[in-house]
C-alpha cells in the first residue's frame, strides 16, 4: 500500500475525542507529538491545504509515514500526556527548550526524620522540597558552603533510626564538628528539624535572621579577643551574604510568583523565567528557541508547558506577558499539579506589570548579547577565514591551515613542529613534531625542506597510521619566515609532487609573502585574518621550542648518567622514564631510586651519591655567602 493511502486510512478513522497524536517518519522515528480537543479535526488540518502552513509544518508533513494516537478522557489529560511524551521522546519538530540541561537542584526531603541537603539533577514529584535549578555553579557552591558552614547537618545516607537502635558510633564528620551526630543521639529530632527550618529560610531568601545572628557572634568573639573564631564567623557571614546578594531584586509585594518574559530577534525567541520567593528574586532561567517557524503564542505556551512538566513546584500565581487560547486549560492543569488554586495572569499595571516588563527586557537583552557574541565568534572564525581567502586569493576556504617552525641550539637537537588550525582554532590532536635527520649544523632552509617533504610524502603512504596522521592535506601552508624560507619550502613541495597554497609570514612587521609576488601583503593589525596567522605562527614556535628543550634536557640527563658506574642502558632508561630531567633525579630519595625496575640497592646508592656529592661540591661556602 502506498504511504499516502495508509495516511488517508488513518485520517478517516480518527475518533472525535480528545487525545494525543504521534507522527512518525519512514524509519518509525517520532518526529512530532501534539494534543487535540478533537483528534479527527486537529490531525486532518495538517494534511489539507498547505497554503497557510509554515515552511516547517510543510517539511514535517512531507516526512510523515505513520500516525499513532492515544485517546484521553479529557483535554486536560491530553495536555499532561503531551508534555510527558515530548520530554521523554524529544521529537525533532516539537519546540524544545534548548536550556534543558539537567541543571542541579538542592533537595531536602522533610518526610525523613533527620533530613539532609543533597544535590540532584532531576526533579521528582516525591513530596521533597527542591530549590533551583542552579544554572550558575558558583551560586550552588555558595549555597552548599553556607549550609555546611552554618548548620551541622548530616550528609551520610545512613538509616538514622536503625543506627540509634543499634547504638552505632557517629562518623568522622561528627568528630570534626561538621555534623550534629543524629545517628548517635547527640541531637534531638526537634532541634535538628529547627536547623532544617533555618536552612529552608536561607534557600528561600529569608537570610536576615541568619546574617544578624552571625554578625552578633562575630562581634562578640572580637570583643573577647578570640580573633581566630571571629575570622571563621566572618567567612561564614560572607558566604551567607553572597547567597543573599544573588537574590538582590526586591519584589516584596509579589511574595511567591513565577514571572515570564519573552524576546524576539530575527525569527529567534528567548523566554525568561524569574522565580520570586518571599518577595525576592531567587533565580532566573533563559530558554532559547531558534527559528521555530511557529507563532509567538505557540512558542511561548509550548515552553510554559514544558517548564512546568519538568518542575515539582508551582507557585500560586504565574505572571505572563500575553494571553493565549490554551490559558484556561494550562491553568487547570497547574491547579491539579499544585493541588491548590493557580492563576495564570497577564498584568496590566503595578508591580506585577513591572516584573513582567523586566523579564521581557532581560529576554530581549540576552538575545541581543547572544547575537553580538555570535557575530564576534563568526568574525574570529568563519569571517576571518573568508577574509584570508580573499586577501590571499585562495581557491577554497582555508579550513585546515598547517604551520611549520624549526628550533635548535647552534644547530644541535634540531626539531620541527607542525601545528594545525581547523576552522580558525587550534586542533591539538593533529599537531606533529619531527626530529631533523639529514641536516647537520645550522641550516633552517634545508631543515624546513626535509620536514615538508616528510610530511607530504607520508600523506601518500597507504598504512593506517600515516593516513590517520597525515592523510588530510591542508588548504593553506604557513611558513615562519620571509622570501627565502618560502622559496625553499615551495621547492620541497614541488619535489614531493604537491601543489598546495603556501605563504611566508615574516615576524618583524608581519609581512605576508606569496609565491611569485615581489611585494608582501600587509594586513591591518586589527584584522581577524592576521590574528589567525599570528596565532598559528606563535603556536608553531611554542610547540617546536618545547620539544627542542625536552630533547636537550633528555640529552643532558643521558650524558650525566653515563658518568655513573653500574648504570647501564636498562637502568638508564628506567631513570629517564621515571624522572625525565637531572633536577627531578636530584630530588629523589634513595628508597625511590632503589624501587625502580632493574635497580639494585648499590646502583641506587651510586646514583644518589653522584648527584648529592655534586650538590655538596657546588654549594657555596659560608665565606662566599
Amino acid at each position: 500500500m502506498d504511504y499516502r493511502e495508509h495516511i488517508e486510512d488513518i485520517l478517516s478513522g480518527l475518533p472525535e475525542k480528545p487525545g494525543v497524536y504521534i507522527m512518525k517518519d519512514g524509519d518509525g522515528e517520532i518526529i512530532y507529538i501534539g494534543k487535540a480537543r478533537v483528534l479527527k479535526n486537529r490531525v486532518r488540518q495538517y494534511f489539507r491545504s498547505s497554503k497557510n502552513h509554515a515552511p516547517k509544518v510543510i517539511a514535517m508533513v512531507e516526512k510523515v509515514r505513520d500516525i499513532d494516537y492515544i485517546i484521553t478522557a479529557t483535554e486536560m489529560e491530553a495536555l499532561v500526556l503531551e508534555c510527558n511524551l515530548i520530554k521523554e521522546n524529544r521529537p525533532f519538530y516539537n519546540i524544545l527548550m534548548k536550556d534543558d540541561k539537567h541543571y542541579p537542584y538542592v533537595r531536602i526531603d522533610l518526610n525523613e526524620p533527620y533530613p539532609r541537603v543533597e544535590v540532584v539533577r532531576k526533579v521528582v514529584n516525591d513530596g521533597a522540597k527542591y530549590y533551583g535549578p542552579y544554572v550558575n555553579t558558583g551560586a550552588l557552591t555558595d549555597v552548599l558552603s553556607a549550609v555546611s558552614a552554618n548548620f551541622q547537618l548530616r550528609t551520610c545516607k545512613r538509616d538514622i533510626l536503625r543506627s540509634l537502635a543499634k547504638g552505632e558510633r557517629p562518623c568522622l564528620n561528627y568528630q570534626i564538628g561538621r555534623c550534629a551526630g543524629p545517628c548517635a543521639g547527640h541531637i534531638s529530632q526537634e532541634d535538628y528539624r529547627a536547623m532544617i527550618q533555618e536552612v529552608l529560610a536561607l534557600l528561600e531568601g529569608k537570610s536576615e535572621k541568619i546574617i544578624s545572628g552571625l554578625r552578633r557572634e562575630m562581634l562578640a568573639a572580637s570583643d573577647r579577643l578570640d580573633f581566630e573564631e571571629a575570622a571563621v564567623l566572618r567567612d561564614r557571614l560572607n558566604t551567607v551574604q553572597r547567597v543573599a546578594e544573588r537574590q538582590l531584586a526586591d519584589f516584596a509585594s509579589l511574595e511567591e510568583r513565577d514571572a515570564f518574559g519573552m524576546g524576539e530577534l530575527r525569527g529567534n525567541f528567548l523566554v525568561q523565567i524569574m522565580m520570586i520567593r518571599d518577595g525576592k528574586m531567587v533565580n532566573s532561567q533563559n530558554f532559547f528557541i531558534e527559528d521555530p517557524q511557529e507563532s509567538r503564542e505557540e512558542v511561548f505556551f509550548s515552553i510554559l508547558k514544558q517548564y512546568y512538566a519538568g518542575t515539582a513546584y508551582v507557585p500560586s500565581e504565574v505572571l505572563i506577558p500575553f494571553a493565549g487560547e490554551e490559558m484556561p486549560l494550562i491553568e487547570h492543569w497547574l491547579c491539579e499539579k499544585r493541588g491548590k488554586k493557580v492563576r495564570l495572569h497577564v498584568p496590566q499595571r503595578g508591580d506585577k506589570k513591572k516584573v513582567v516588563d523586566l523579564c521581557n527586557a532581560n529576554a530581549q537583552d540576552v538575545l541581543e548579547r547572544r547575537e553580538a557574541r555570535l557575530r564576534r565568534e563568526w568574525d574570529r572564525g568563519e569571517g576571518a577565514l573568508l577574509e584570508l581567502q580573499a586577501q590571499l586569493g585562495l581557491p577554497v576556504l582555508p579550513r585546515r591551515i598547517e604551520c611549520y617552525d624549526i628550533s635548535h641550539t647552534q644547530g644541535a637537537y634540531t626539531v620541527a613542529s607542525m601545528v594545525v588550525f581547523t576552522d580558525g582554532k587550534p586542533d591539538k590532536s593533529s599537531y606533529r613534531r619531527f626530529r631533523i635527520r639529514t641536516v647537520e649544523g645550522i641550516d633552517d632552509f634545508k631543515s624546513m625542506s626535509e620536514v615538508l617533504e616528510r610530511r607530504l610524502l607520508r600523506a601518500m603512504e597507504p598504512d593506517e597510521k600515516s593516513v590517520q596522521s597525515f592523510g588530510r592535506l591542508p588548504d593553506l601552508i604557513v611558513i615562519d619566515g620571509g622570501k627565502g624560507q618560502l622559496h625553499s619550502a615551495l621547492n620541497s613541495m614541488e619535489r614531493a609532487g604537491f601543489d598546495i597554497p603556501m605563504i611566508g609570514l615574516a615576524k618583524r612587521i608581519e609581512e605576508i609573502f606569496l609565491p611569485g609576488e615581489s611585494e608582501p601583503i600587509l594586513l591591518k593589525s586589527s584584522s581577524p585574518a592576521l590574528h589567525i596567522l599570528q596565532g598559528i605562527r606563535d603556536e608553531a614556535h611554542r610547540f617546536a621550542i618545547t620539544y627542542h628543550r625536552s630533547l636537550r634536557a633528555n640529552a643532558a640527563l643521558v650524558s650525566e648518567l653515563d658518568e655513573i658506574p653500574g648504570i647501564g642502558k636498562r637502568r638508564k632508561n628506567a631513570l629517564m622514564r621515571e624522572y625525565k630531567t637531572v633536577e627531578h633525579i636530584k630530588t629523589a630519595s634513595l628508597e625511590d631510586l632503589a624501587g625502580l625496575e632493574g635497580m639494585t640497592r648499590a646502583a641506587a646508592q651510586a646514583v644518589y651519591e653522584h648527584f648529592h656529592r655534586q650538590n655538596d661540591e657546588t654549594a657555596p661556602t659560608s665565606e662566599e655567602e
